[in-house]
């Protein structure tokens, strides 16, 4: 029990900082489009990733020195131009919830731009494969410290997701929309940065 509760306060505690994929499922969430979709790609890849960390993936990550290099630059790349996407998208406005309804994207888009947010992003490794891997082999009884951190994530990204329709009211103002994508800019080129620097 004890490995399971760190597993779960530790993998909450790293999930919550608000970066690239947790933006993107909250804006998923109040467009009320392909939540469950986004909300089930975002906890099933950490739970490949911790999975790959608590089994000793985070030493091979390691020994690969050229690995490093390669997703910080495609990462910090693609989400420059994720970000100055929502930038034009917020200079741009004209978006309402009711708008936003009406003009849904593909499922197959959505899907494929939350993987590339998840899997792109250097500090999804860092924080599920390196130090969630690191943490756990501290403890006795892996297994249950892998599924406290992967219960975590779970009910962080549902969480999110769903909850964000609360917010659906305020978002039937257009100048909350530009607000919201200014928001996910400034979050996108933020994480390019870091990588960058």
């Amino acid at each position: 029990m004890t490995s399971l509760t760190a597993g779960f306060w530790l993998g909450l505690s790293l999930i919550m900082a608000i970066g690239a994929q947790n933006a993107f499922v909250l804006r998923q969430g109040i467009r009320r489009e392909h939540v469950f979709a986004v909300c089930l790609t975002c906890a099933l890849s950490d739970a490949i990733l911790i999975a790959a960390g608590v089994s000793g993936f985070g030493a091979l990550v390691n020994r690969l020195p050229w690995l490093e290099p390669v997703m910080r630059w495609g990462g910090a790349a693609f989400l420059l131009i994720y970000g100055a996407r929502a930038f034009w998208a917020a200079w741009k406005g004209g978006e309402n919830l009711q708008a936003a309804q009406s003009g849904r994207a593909s499922l197959g888009g959505v899907l494929v731009t939350c993987l590339l947010l998840t899997w792109a992003n250097p500090h999804v490794y860092l924080d599920t494969v390196v130090l969630l891997g690191s943490v756990a082999a501290q403890y006795p009884d892996r297994l249950h410290f892998a599924l406290g951190a992967i219960t975590a994530s779970f009910a962080f990204f549902f969480s999110l997701g769903y909850g964000a329709r609360r917010l659906a009211p305020l978002f039937e103002r257009p100048v909350a929309w530009r607000v919201l994508d200014a928001f996910v800019g400034c979050i996108m080129w933020s994480v390019a940065l870091s990588l960058l620097v």
